[in-house]
């Protein structure tokens, strides 16, 4: 399947405002304000744009940074990884290969077995329930 490519004015109206802002104009939501960083349930997280999985929830941590926070995606070709020098950091921002939504960053600081912390917005999930 190629790229999900839509207008900002499609993505304005199928998303709201505040998910808009999050997940294609790489905003980010307040530190644990997130409908989704608590969140226990199993079952997979996808892309809020566009449907796609990203993350189970086998691989989903409380990092205590505020935001839910996984150490490995749901497979290899999930996420694109990006340089973003932006706010006067150097980070690895982390978006949706099918849609390119922004869902938040990378960090070297996680658990084993992979030591990476995707810390990702809320905003720019979903969550499919494991059907029981």
């Amino acid at each position: 399947m190629g790229k999900i490519i839509k207008s900002k004015e499609q993505w304005l109206q199928e998303l709201g405002a505040d998910v808009y802002a999050v997940a294609r104009e790489k905003g980010t939501e307040r530190a644990f304000s997130g409908a989704l960083y608590k969140h226990s349930a199993t079952g997979q997280y996808t892309c809020v744009c566009c449907g796609q999985p990203l993350f189970k929830s086998l691989s989903k941590y409380d990092s205590g940074c505020g935001w839910p926070s996984f150490f490995t995606p749901i497979n290899d070709t999930a996420i694109i990884e990006h340089h973003d020098a932006t706010h006067g950091m150097e980070r690895i921002e982390v978006v949706c290969s099918q849609c390119d939504a922004h869902l938040g960053h990378v960090f070297p600081d996680g658990p084993q077995p992979t030591g990476l912390r995707y810390c990702i917005n809320s905003a720019s999930l979903g969550f499919d329930k494991e059907k029981e």
